[in-house]
């Protein structure tokens, strides 16, 4: 359905991260566009934008790769300010 690839397209996520983002994995994330990362003690919060299925799970799995424990994903309408 082409109403829902855009839909999917133009999702918007933030996952949450146990715990500080060392600068090996802020590097890793910083290679995807459309990314926010905010600390917010005792997690990291990163902001997606823009991804279908296939990028976010590439990053789920950079996530994975990197060690890092996913406390949350949840779906947004839209990027806080």
């Amino acid at each position: 359905m082409p109403g829902k690839e855009s839909a999917v397209a133009q999702a918007r996520y933030e996952l949450r991260i146990s715990g500080r983002l060392s600068d090996r994995a802020r590097q890793a994330l910083g290679e995807h566009e459309e990314i926010r990362i905010m600390s917010a003690p005792p997690e990291t919060i990163i902001y997606l934008a823009g991804l279908d299925e296939e990028p976010l799970r590439g990053v789920l799995d950079l996530l994975a790769d990197l060690g890092l424990h996913l406390v949350s994903l949840d779906r947004m309408p839209d990027l806080p300010p």
